[in-house]
Protein backbone atom coordinates (compact mmCIF):
# COMPACT_ATOMS: atom_id res chain seq x y z
CA UNK A 1 0.00 0.00 0.00
CA UNK A 2 1.47 3.50 -1.07
CA UNK A 3 0.66 5.01 2.49
CA UNK A 4 2.91 2.29 4.38
CA UNK A 5 5.74 2.66 1.27
CA UNK A 6 6.23 6.31 2.14
CA UNK A 7 6.30 5.52 5.48
CA UNK A 8 9.48 2.86 4.96
CA UNK A 9 11.09 5.04 2.62
CA UNK A 10 11.09 7.73 5.89
CA UNK A 11 12.67 4.88 7.90
CA UNK A 12 15.13 4.30 4.91
CA UNK A 13 16.11 7.76 4.72
CA UNK A 14 16.86 7.84 8.56
CA UNK A 15 18.52 4.76 8.36
CA UNK A 16 21.24 6.12 5.61
CA UNK A 17 21.65 9.17 8.15
CA UNK A 18 21.89 7.73 11.19
CA UNK A 19 25.94 8.65 11.36
CA UNK A 20 24.78 12.27 9.91
CA UNK A 21 22.37 14.77 10.53
CA UNK A 22 18.70 12.92 10.33
CA UNK A 23 16.83 15.91 8.97
CA UNK A 24 12.86 15.66 10.06
CA UNK A 25 12.24 17.56 6.96
CA UNK A 26 13.59 15.31 4.46
CA UNK A 27 12.19 12.41 6.77
CA UNK A 28 8.82 13.85 6.09
CA UNK A 29 9.95 14.25 2.73
CA UNK A 30 9.85 10.52 1.77
CA UNK A 31 6.70 10.70 3.59
CA UNK A 32 4.92 13.06 1.58
CA UNK A 33 3.66 15.08 4.61
CA UNK A 34 4.53 18.06 6.95
CA UNK A 35 7.85 17.56 9.65
CA UNK A 36 4.30 18.00 11.82
CA UNK A 37 1.95 15.14 10.75
CA UNK A 38 5.14 12.84 10.21
CA UNK A 39 6.07 12.79 13.70
CA UNK A 40 2.18 12.46 14.71
CA UNK A 41 2.63 9.96 12.21
CA UNK A 42 5.79 7.92 13.45
CA UNK A 43 4.80 8.27 16.98
CA UNK A 44 1.40 7.16 16.88
CA UNK A 45 2.28 4.23 14.47
CA UNK A 46 5.54 2.85 16.31
CA UNK A 47 4.61 3.67 20.06
CA UNK A 48 7.56 5.97 20.48
CA UNK A 49 8.50 9.54 19.40
CA UNK A 50 10.46 9.71 16.34
CA UNK A 51 13.85 11.53 18.35
CA UNK A 52 13.57 8.72 20.70
CA UNK A 53 13.74 5.83 17.86
CA UNK A 54 16.33 7.84 16.29
CA UNK A 55 18.06 7.84 19.80
CA UNK A 56 17.82 3.91 20.08
CA UNK A 57 18.90 3.27 16.41
CA UNK A 58 22.13 5.37 17.00
CA UNK A 59 22.93 4.21 20.40
CA UNK A 60 22.32 0.31 19.39
CA UNK A 61 25.45 1.25 16.44
CA UNK A 62 27.25 2.58 18.84
CA UNK A 63 26.97 -0.43 20.84
CA UNK A 64 28.17 -2.69 18.17
CA UNK A 65 31.03 0.21 17.34
CA UNK A 66 32.26 0.21 20.99
CA UNK A 67 32.93 -3.79 21.20
CA UNK A 68 33.62 -4.58 17.58
CA UNK A 69 36.62 -2.03 17.06
CA UNK A 70 39.29 0.48 18.38
CA UNK A 71 37.54 3.94 17.69
CA UNK A 72 37.98 5.93 20.47
CA UNK A 73 34.73 6.99 22.37
CA UNK A 74 34.86 10.67 21.41
CA UNK A 75 35.41 9.50 18.05
CA UNK A 76 32.34 7.29 18.06
CA UNK A 77 30.02 10.24 20.39
CA UNK A 78 31.18 12.61 17.17
CA UNK A 79 30.22 9.69 14.23
CA UNK A 80 26.64 9.72 15.98
CA UNK A 81 26.09 13.38 16.18
CA UNK A 82 27.11 13.76 19.66
CA UNK A 83 29.42 17.05 19.85
CA UNK A 84 30.54 16.19 23.40
CA UNK A 85 31.44 13.18 25.18
CA UNK A 86 29.09 13.75 28.35
CA UNK A 87 25.93 14.25 25.67
CA UNK A 88 27.32 10.92 24.52
CA UNK A 89 27.42 9.37 27.49
CA UNK A 90 24.20 10.60 28.88
CA UNK A 91 22.14 9.29 25.36
CA UNK A 92 24.37 5.88 25.32
CA UNK A 93 23.39 5.22 29.32
CA UNK A 94 19.76 6.57 28.43
CA UNK A 95 19.17 3.53 26.59
CA UNK A 96 21.91 1.00 27.21
CA UNK A 97 21.39 1.39 31.12
CA UNK A 98 25.25 1.36 30.96
CA UNK A 99 28.11 3.68 30.31
CA UNK A 100 30.38 3.53 27.15
CA UNK A 101 33.33 2.62 28.33
CA UNK A 102 31.32 -0.10 30.72
CA UNK A 103 30.15 -1.54 26.94
CA UNK A 104 33.48 -2.34 25.71
CA UNK A 105 34.04 -4.63 28.87
CA UNK A 106 34.02 -8.48 27.46
CA UNK A 107 30.19 -9.75 28.66
CA UNK A 108 28.62 -6.37 28.95
CA UNK A 109 25.04 -6.67 28.67
CA UNK A 110 23.83 -4.85 25.81
CA UNK A 111 20.20 -3.67 24.38
CA UNK A 112 19.18 -3.87 20.65
CA UNK A 113 16.84 -2.38 18.89
CA UNK A 114 16.27 -3.02 15.37
CA UNK A 115 14.48 -0.93 11.92
CA UNK A 116 11.71 -0.54 12.61
CA UNK A 117 9.26 -1.26 9.26
CA UNK A 118 5.62 -0.75 9.38
CA UNK A 119 3.05 -3.26 8.07
CA UNK A 120 -1.09 -2.61 7.99
CA UNK A 121 -2.82 -4.81 10.27
CA UNK A 122 -6.27 -4.68 9.44
CA UNK A 123 -8.41 -4.94 12.88
CA UNK A 124 -12.22 -3.85 12.46
CA UNK A 125 -12.96 -4.41 16.11
CA UNK A 126 -14.49 -0.66 16.79
CA UNK A 127 -16.22 1.09 14.17
CA UNK A 128 -15.16 4.37 13.79
CA UNK A 129 -17.68 7.44 13.00
CA UNK A 130 -16.38 10.52 11.16
CA UNK A 131 -18.01 12.95 8.63
CA UNK A 132 -15.97 14.88 6.24
CA UNK A 133 -16.08 18.70 5.76
CA UNK A 134 -15.31 21.04 3.27
CA UNK A 135 -14.71 24.20 5.15
CA UNK A 136 -13.62 27.95 3.80
CA UNK A 137 -11.03 29.59 5.97
CA UNK A 138 -12.69 30.94 9.23
CA UNK A 139 -10.81 33.07 12.07
CA UNK A 140 -10.50 32.47 15.58
CA UNK A 141 -8.81 34.53 18.58
CA UNK A 142 -7.24 33.34 21.65
CA UNK A 143 -4.01 32.62 23.01
CA UNK A 144 -0.79 30.94 21.28
CA UNK A 145 2.44 29.71 22.43
CA UNK A 146 5.29 28.17 20.29
CA UNK A 147 5.64 24.86 19.55
CA UNK A 148 9.09 22.53 19.68
CA UNK A 149 9.67 21.23 16.45
CA UNK A 150 10.62 17.63 18.52
CA UNK A 151 6.65 17.11 19.23
CA UNK A 152 7.22 15.25 22.41
CA UNK A 153 8.82 18.21 23.79
CA UNK A 154 5.86 20.17 24.07
CA UNK A 155 3.84 17.31 26.15
CA UNK A 156 4.41 19.54 29.17
CA UNK A 157 3.79 22.68 26.94
CA UNK A 158 0.15 22.58 26.07
CA UNK A 159 -1.43 21.06 29.49
CA UNK A 160 0.48 23.75 31.15
CA UNK A 161 -1.24 26.77 28.62
CA UNK A 162 -4.39 25.15 29.07
CA UNK A 163 -4.47 25.40 33.19
CA UNK A 164 -2.99 28.88 32.64
CA UNK A 165 -5.94 29.84 30.85
CA UNK A 166 -8.59 27.69 33.25
CA UNK A 167 -6.86 29.55 35.87
CA UNK A 168 -6.85 33.46 34.46
CA UNK A 169 -10.46 33.50 33.06
CA UNK A 170 -9.48 33.12 29.30
CA UNK A 171 -11.51 30.43 29.18
CA UNK A 172 -14.61 31.67 30.30
CA UNK A 173 -13.56 34.76 28.60
CA UNK A 174 -13.07 32.93 24.90
CA UNK A 175 -16.83 31.47 25.70
CA UNK A 176 -18.30 34.12 25.61
CA UNK A 177 -16.70 35.33 22.60
CA UNK A 178 -17.57 32.28 20.67
CA UNK A 179 -20.05 32.83 17.43
CA UNK A 180 -18.25 31.04 14.77
CA UNK A 181 -18.28 27.37 13.55
CA UNK A 182 -16.61 24.82 14.85
CA UNK A 183 -18.68 25.89 17.74
CA UNK A 184 -16.70 25.06 20.81
CA UNK A 185 -13.40 25.65 22.35
CA UNK A 186 -10.28 24.89 19.91
CA UNK A 187 -7.24 23.57 20.66
CA UNK A 188 -5.49 24.19 17.18
CA UNK A 189 -1.49 23.24 16.58
CA UNK A 190 -0.83 25.29 13.49
CA UNK A 191 2.14 23.74 11.85
CA UNK A 192 3.50 24.18 8.60
CA UNK A 193 7.34 23.90 7.56
CA UNK A 194 7.27 27.39 6.84
CA UNK A 195 6.19 29.47 9.57
CA UNK A 196 6.96 28.94 13.18
CA UNK A 197 4.94 26.41 15.06
CA UNK A 198 2.11 27.50 17.29
CA UNK A 199 -0.48 25.99 19.07
CA UNK A 200 -3.64 28.10 19.74
CA UNK A 201 -5.90 27.81 22.74
CA UNK A 202 -9.03 29.68 20.88
CA UNK A 203 -12.61 30.25 19.73
CA UNK A 204 -13.89 31.12 16.27
CA UNK A 205 -15.13 34.31 16.10
CA UNK A 206 -15.65 37.65 14.32
CA UNK A 207 -15.47 40.06 17.95
CA UNK A 208 -12.41 42.14 17.98
CA UNK A 209 -9.57 39.71 19.56
CA UNK A 210 -9.51 43.00 22.66
CA UNK A 211 -6.40 42.97 25.05
CA UNK A 212 -3.95 40.13 25.44
CA UNK A 213 -5.90 37.88 22.90
CA UNK A 214 -4.71 37.50 19.46
CA UNK A 215 -6.35 36.63 16.03
CA UNK A 216 -5.20 33.89 13.60
CA UNK A 217 -7.03 32.74 9.92
CA UNK A 218 -7.28 28.87 9.37
CA UNK A 219 -7.04 28.48 5.59
CA UNK A 220 -9.62 26.46 3.90
CA UNK A 221 -9.30 22.73 3.73
CA UNK A 222 -11.23 19.44 4.07
CA UNK A 223 -11.22 17.73 7.43
CA UNK A 224 -12.20 14.95 8.44
CA UNK A 225 -13.62 14.63 11.67
CA UNK A 226 -14.30 12.18 14.24
CA UNK A 227 -16.52 13.16 17.17
CA UNK A 228 -15.61 11.47 20.98
CA UNK A 229 -16.27 11.63 24.86
CA UNK A 230 -13.97 10.75 28.04
CA UNK A 231 -10.81 12.23 29.39
CA UNK A 232 -7.50 13.42 27.38
CA UNK A 233 -6.28 9.63 27.45
CA UNK A 234 -9.48 9.13 25.31
CA UNK A 235 -8.90 11.98 22.98
CA UNK A 236 -5.51 10.44 22.24
CA UNK A 237 -6.21 6.92 21.87
CA UNK A 238 -9.26 8.14 18.83
CA UNK A 239 -6.09 10.64 17.38
CA UNK A 240 -4.27 7.12 17.41
CA UNK A 241 -6.73 4.99 16.09
CA UNK A 242 -7.21 7.86 13.34
CA UNK A 243 -3.93 7.39 12.61
CA UNK A 244 -2.90 3.58 13.04
CA UNK A 245 -6.69 2.24 11.74
CA UNK A 246 -8.87 5.16 9.77
CA UNK A 247 -6.13 7.17 7.99
CA UNK A 248 -3.94 4.18 5.64
CA UNK A 249 -7.24 2.62 3.77
CA UNK A 250 -9.54 6.10 3.64
CA UNK A 251 -8.41 7.18 0.44
CA UNK A 252 -7.20 10.08 2.09
CA UNK A 253 -3.58 11.22 2.91
CA UNK A 254 -2.35 14.77 5.13
CA UNK A 255 -3.41 18.26 3.91
CA UNK A 256 -1.34 21.04 4.67
CA UNK A 257 -3.67 22.72 7.30
CA UNK A 258 -3.67 22.78 11.07
CA UNK A 259 -5.15 20.25 13.25
CA UNK A 260 -7.82 21.16 15.18
CA UNK A 261 -9.07 19.52 18.39
CA UNK A 262 -13.00 21.04 19.12
CA UNK A 263 -13.91 20.58 22.87
CA UNK A 264 -17.78 20.75 23.05
CA UNK A 265 -18.42 21.05 26.76
CA UNK A 266 -15.50 21.71 29.89
CA UNK A 267 -15.74 18.94 31.95
CA UNK A 268 -12.01 17.64 32.14
CA UNK A 269 -13.23 14.02 33.30
CA UNK A 270 -16.04 13.78 30.63
CA UNK A 271 -15.39 15.68 27.76
CA UNK A 272 -17.53 15.57 24.59
CA UNK A 273 -15.67 16.56 21.67
CA UNK A 274 -14.22 16.17 18.16
CA UNK A 275 -10.99 15.60 16.26
CA UNK A 276 -10.67 17.82 13.41
CA UNK A 277 -8.13 16.23 10.63
CA UNK A 278 -7.00 17.91 7.42
CA UNK A 279 -7.06 15.44 4.63
CA UNK A 280 -6.82 15.86 1.10
CA UNK A 281 -8.06 12.92 -1.52
CA UNK A 282 -5.37 10.71 -2.79
CA UNK A 283 -4.34 11.24 -6.39
CA UNK A 284 -4.94 7.82 -8.10
CA UNK A 285 -1.68 6.96 -10.20
CA UNK A 286 -3.04 4.15 -11.04
CA UNK A 287 -1.19 2.03 -9.39
CA UNK A 288 -2.39 -1.45 -7.35
CA UNK A 289 -2.42 -1.66 -3.50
Amino acid sequence: MEWIERLNKAINYIEEHLTRDVDYAEAAKAACCSTYHFQRMFAYMAGIPLSEYIRRRKMSLAAVDLQSGDEKIIDIALKYGYASPTAFNRAFQSVQGISPSAARKEGAALRTYPPISFKITVKGVEEMNYRVVEKEGFRIIGVSQPLHKELEQNFMTVPKMWQQAAADGTIGRLAAMMNGQPMGLLGVSACNDEEEWRYYIAVASSMPAGQGLEEYYVPASTWAVFPGSGTNISLQELEQRVIREWLPTSGYEYADAPDIEVYLNADPANAQYEVWVPVVKKEDNGAGD
